[in-house]
């Protein structure tokens, strides 16, 4: 009981009156870490994610859990429940994947789940849904007081629950949906007053764009090897006539 009543009343202050809530340090290095397991394909980056997402849900509802900074983010307060209804899919998706046999793409024990394009259809639908989304819920938020400008609130909502369901799908574009979702963070962030969040979320831009340049070397590879496993007589032509010049 100490230990939670210190979580939810300590703060780092600066000289001349700034701070940042302890609770918000902690909530997205727990977030930090379960990126860093979803680059490396880590089951254990669900259940870690879970705990950040706990923890910065009473963060940005700032007024309901006696937090110093009062601005309620809806979207952002939303998304960490939604991450953590869609992590618990998530995480079990990767725990069937890791049971199965190796495929491809490297799925093994090791990496539960083997990257793999969304394609031209769900590529389209990502973004519909994108869009449509942020139209439906903007009004939404701003009829329950959420901070403006709204709609970048909930632009952010929509991409965290977008990016997330294709993680769980093991899709190579859902690190592209991050990148989206940071840009438009990380000036309302500054601009709530959510300071050790919006420095996060700088960082999460340059490393959601190294993930999927990770991810996207995984699937070219993998595909790699798929074409010389279709067409094994090719490369051995190829080889013979390479040793017939030689």
């Amino acid at each position: 009981m100490d230990f939670l009543r210190w979580l939810f009343d300590a703060k780092l202050e600066f000289a001349g009156g700034g701070f940042l809530l302890w609770r918000e340090v902690i909530g997205n290095l727990f977030g930090l870490a379960s990126a860093l397991g979803g680059m490396r394909r880590k089951i254990w980056a669900w259940p870690v994610g879970i705990v950040g997402n706990a923890l910065l849900f009473t963060v940005f509802m700032g007024s309901v859990f006696g937090s110093p900074v009062y601005a309620n983010l809806l979207g952002q307060a939303g998304r960490q429940i939604m991450f953590i209804a869609v992590s618990v899919y998530g995480w079990y998706r990767w725990q069937q994947g890791r049971k199965g046999a190796v495929d491809d793409a490297g799925a093994s024990a090791s990496a539960a789940v083997a990257p793999r394009w969304a394609g031209a259809k769900a590529r389209l639908l990502l973004v519909v849904a994108m869009v449509a989304g942020t139209a439906v819920l903007t009004p939404i938020f701003r009829a329950l007081g959420s901070y403006e400008p709204v709609w970048a609130d909930a632009w952010i909502f929509m991409g965290s629950l977008l990016a997330t369901y294709g993680m769980a799908k093991g899709w190579v574009e859902f690190w592209l949906i991050w990148v989206a979702v940071d840009i438009v963070g990380v000036p309302l962030l500054f601009s709530a007053g959510y300071f050790a969040s919006a420095f996060m979320y700088i960082f999460y831009g340059a490393f959601t764009l190294a993930g999927f340049f990770v991810w996207w070397r995984v699937r070219h590879q993998a595909d790699a090897v798929r074409v010389e496993t279709t067409f094994p007589d090719i490369t051995v032509g190829t080889n013979n006539r390479n040793g017939a010049l030689s």
